[in-house]
């Protein structure tokens, strides 16, 4: 049994590290410090990967979502994605397909004396990625905008991990013009980054577990998923 579980698991990372390097395969980005804005970003993939990765070739669910709910518009194409996805798949997406899991799985390899079946409040933690997913996904980009009537991406620029990991990190480490931009927001989100990675040490998918949005809509297609 724990020769099979071993096996699938390296199955998993191998997975994981493929389908990640193929969906952000964009050299040139990495290269010169930008992000692809071609035809394939039209189209979302399936995890929490980064719109503006300098690597990234397509768009992330949740950041798409934000955008249309901030502009007003129902978004069709992207819940019939979801909704396919979701029930293909379910939340095998977020173990097989997602870069930031892969993340966190690889950190918990890391050797410590005690690992932590979860959180304190482990139970009513796991509630919190649907108040995420309704607060800063649906209802802040509907409700409220700026000066010019323009709504901001709430989930991916107060909270998103992988964002700040895939995107934020790259791009201000290789564009001098935004290292004079850095400020509280971006000390506050790579602050969230560390403690999330600090805590996948010690508690298997921090993140995945409390705070994510898009697990949270594929979970609820878990009872009908075909995997």
């Amino acid at each position: 049994m724990a020769k099979t579980k071993g096996k699938t698991g390296r199955l998993r990372h191998l997975v994981q590290l493929g389908f990640t390097a193929l969906t952000n395969s964009y050299l040139a980005g990495y290269m010169g410090g930008t992000i692809y804005t071609g035809a394939l970003k039209s189209a979302c993939v399936p995890g929490l990967n980064c719109y503006s990765c300098p690597g990234a070739l397509g768009s992330c669910p949740i950041g798409a979502l934000q955008a249309l709910v901030g502009g007003h518009k129902i978004p069709f194409y992207l819940l019939g994605f979801l909704m396919m996805v979701g029930a293909l798949l379910g939340r095998a997406v977020c173990g097989w397909l997602c870069p930031f899991g892969l993340v966190q799985d690889l950190i918990h390899k890391i050797p410590f004396p005690r690992r932590w079946k979860g959180l304190p409040g482990d139970r009513w933690l796991r509630y919190l990625k649907y108040a995420i997913l309704m607060g800063f996904v649906i209802l802040l980009p509907l409700f409220v905008t700026g000066d010019f009537g323009q709504s901001k991406p709430w989930f991916c620029m107060l909270i998103c991990p992988s964002g700040t990991l895939l995107a934020g990190l790259p791009l201000v480490m290789m564009n001098e013009s935004l290292q004079a931009l850095v400020g509280w927001l971006y000390a506050w989100k790579v602050g969230l980054l560390l403690l999330l990675l600090l805590l996948s040490v010690i508690v298997w998918r921090p993140f995945c577990r409390y705070l994510c949005p898009l697990g949270a809509i594929y979970g609820l297609f878990n009872p009908i998923a075909a995997v």
